[in-house]
C-alpha cells in the first residue's frame, strides 16, 4: 500500500530489503517509525519535515504503510520485529542489526543529494538508532525521540543506551572535534523512555546533548496524559503554544541549523 504524495521504492543492502517512501527536495532526512509502524501520524510528521525544505526518506521496517494504529497492530509489529531478529530489544551496549541497513540508506541519500550531510530521526523502538548512525561522517543531525531501547527492565537497562561502547566513543569524539549536537525528546513520566536514559546521555555526551523533557506529570498545565509517549506523532497536539508543537518546531530548526 502506497502513501499519497510519496515515491515508493525498495532499498536493499546485504540481502535485506525494505520499502522506502520519499518526498521533498533538499538535504536528506531519515525518519524511522516507532512501534506502531508507519502510521498516519508518522506520515503527518514526515510531511512537515518535507515542507520545511528537506528530502525525507521513510523506510517501512515492519507493519503496513499508512495503517491506523491499534493496540493489536502495535503488539503484532513488535512481535514481527523480534522474529526478524532485526531489533535487539533488551540488548545493552550494542545496536540492533537493522542499523547496518539504515546506515546504508543514509549513505545513499548523502551521495545523491545536496547539503552538508543528512539527518536522522528515530522514535521509540528506533529512537537510539540515530545515535548509532552518527558513526558515519555524513550524519550531522541526529534526533532521538523517546528512545526506548533497551527496554527498561531493571535499573541497568533504564540507564543504558542502545549503542556499543566503541561507537559511543566515536560519537563523543565527533561532538568534541566537530561541535556536533544530539537532540533528544521525551515526556517526563514516560516509563518506556525513562529519565535515567537522558541522565546517561547528558553524562556521556556533555554539552553535545540537548534534551527536551515535556511535563506530563499529573495536573500539568497542558493536560498532557501521564501515559503520553510519542512526542512527534500520536501525542503531538497541533495547537499554538503546545509544548509538543514547540518540540516539533525545535526539531525542524535543529535540522536547518545542521544541514542547510
Amino acid at each position: 500500500m502506497g502513501i499519497e504524495g510519496y515515491l515508493e521504492y525498495n532499498f536493499s543492502y546485504q540481502g535485506v530489503s525494505h520499502p522506502v517512501y520519499r518526498r521533498g527536495q533538499g538535504p536528506g532526512v531519515l525518519i524511522m517509525h516507532e512501534l506502531y509502524g508507519l502510521s498516519p501520524e508518522v506520515v503527518r510528521f514526515a510531511d512537515w519535515i518535507a515542507e520545511a525544505g528537506f528530502t525525507v526518506f521513510v523506510p517501512c521496517l515492519f507493519g503496513g504503510a499508512g495503517d491506523q494504529y491499534s493496540q493489536t497492530k502495535g503488539v503484532l509489529s513488535a512481535s514481527m520485529a523480534c522474529v526478524r531478529k532485526s531489533f535487539s530489544l533488551l540488548a545493552k551496549g550494542q545496536s540492533s542489526p537493522i542499523t547496518d541497513w539504515l546506515r546504508a540508506l543514509g549513505r545513499s541519500a548523502f551521495d545523491e543529494l545536496p547539503g552538508l550531510g543528512v539527518g536522522a530521526i528515530g522514535m521509540c523502538l528506533t529512537g537510539n538508532f540515530a545515535l548509532t548512525l552518527m558513526v558515519d561522517e555524513h550524519l550531522l543531525a541526529p534526533v532521538l525521540s523517546q528512545p526506548s531501547l533497551p527496554l527498561s527492565i531493571g535499573q541497568s537497562r533504564k540507564e543504558s543506551l542502545h549503542i556499543s561502547e566503541e561507537n559511543l566513543r566515536i560519537v563523543k569524539k565527533r561532538i568534541d572535534e566537530q561541535g556536533l549536537k544530539v537532540l533528544g525528546l521525551r515526556f517526563s513520566e514516560d516509563w518506556l523512555c525513562p529519565k535515567e536514559r537522558f541522565v546517561t546521555l547528558r553524562r556521556r555526551l556533555g554539552s553535545g546533548f540537548e534534551g527536551i523533557e515535556i511535563d506530563s506529570s499529573p495536573g500539568n498545565v497542558h493536560g498532557i496524559d501521564s501515559k503520553a509517549h510519542s512526542v512527534l506523532t500520536a501525542d503531538l497536539v497541533d495547537c499554538d503554544g503546545h509544548p509538543t508543537l514547540q518540540a516539533r518546531d525545535r526539531v525542524i530548526a535543529f535540522l536547518k541549523e545542521r544541514l542547510l
